[in-house]
């Protein structure tokens, strides 16, 4: 873990002085830029992350985290659109990292040279201390509910995974979730069946570790979407009704 923590640290000294007078990221131009994957472009319509990043408060200068980065599609948009005196750092859990998504990585961090990416276990987050302006979970919160002997995924403990969280986040930080939304119950019967989560349980699970709720946003909102259904569901799938939340963590 202390190698991981030094890798992080490299990553964040350079951006350590705050920016004065920060300004709205501009997540609009970092969409237009040249040179992302035709995959991720083909994603913007549904997503809409320009209004996401505006709505959630990404600035020009913010050190953002990307939680269960995947490949990477909110991290260079983010990286992108806080400027070269921001970074956009992506976790990922170590065992979804394959020479392929290695080899994408490095195209990645080759095209925003302000990006970079870490690896743990999932059950064993190390995350260097309030080093983020912005935290972003999009999708994947629900995760932390989840576990998977098929897909080598342990169980999680969510009020440790938001601990490190809250400890990574710098005072009066933001943390955004956007994720898909699943009806109340067992949360983890749920999310092992639907992969969606209730939203009152994420509010709860984040004011218990000591974040404060700062808004919410219907960009992504579906009245149609079945909530019963998996969200892979070829008949749903990229089209679910996702909540956005905004919490921040108090200003000391």
């Amino acid at each position: 873990m202390r190698r991981i923590g030094l890798i992080a640290a490299s990553i964040l000294l350079p951006c350590a002085a705050a920016s004065a007078g920060a300004r709205p990221a501009d997540a609009a131009a970092a969409l237009a830029a040249s040179g992302r994957p035709a995959d991720a472009v083909e994603l913007d319509a549904s997503r809409k992350p320009a209004e996401v990043l505006h709505f959630l408060g990404l600035e020009v200068g913010d050190r953002a985290l990307d939680l269960f980065a995947g490949s990477g599609y909110y991290t260079e948009i983010m990286a992108r659109a806080v400027g070269p005196k921001g970074l956009a750092l992506a976790w990922n859990p170590a065992n979804f990292s394959t020479d392929k998504s290695r080899a994408a990585w490095a195209e990645l961090k080759a095209r925003t040279p302000n990006a970079g990416i870490f690896a743990t276990p999932a059950n064993a987050v190390s995350l260097p201390s309030q080093a983020f302006d912005f935290v972003l979970l999009h999708l994947v919160y629900h995760d932390t509910y989840w576990q998977s002997a098929q897909y080598n995924f342990p169980r999680m403990d969510p009020p440790a995974f938001l601990q490190a969280v809250f400890e990574a986040t710098r005072s009066g930080g933001i943390v955004g979730v956007v994720d898909h939304v699943g009806p109340a119950g067992d949360t983890r019967e749920i999310v092992e069946k639907l992969h969606r989560i209730d939203p009152a349980r994420v509010r709860a699970d984040f004011e218990a570790a000591g974040f404060v709720f700062d808004g919410q946003s219907d960009l992504l909102a579906l009245a149609e979407d079945d909530h019963s259904k998996n969200v892979f569901d070829p008949a749903i799938r990229g089209k679910t009704d996702r909540f956005v939340y905004r919490f921040r963590k108090p200003a000391r």
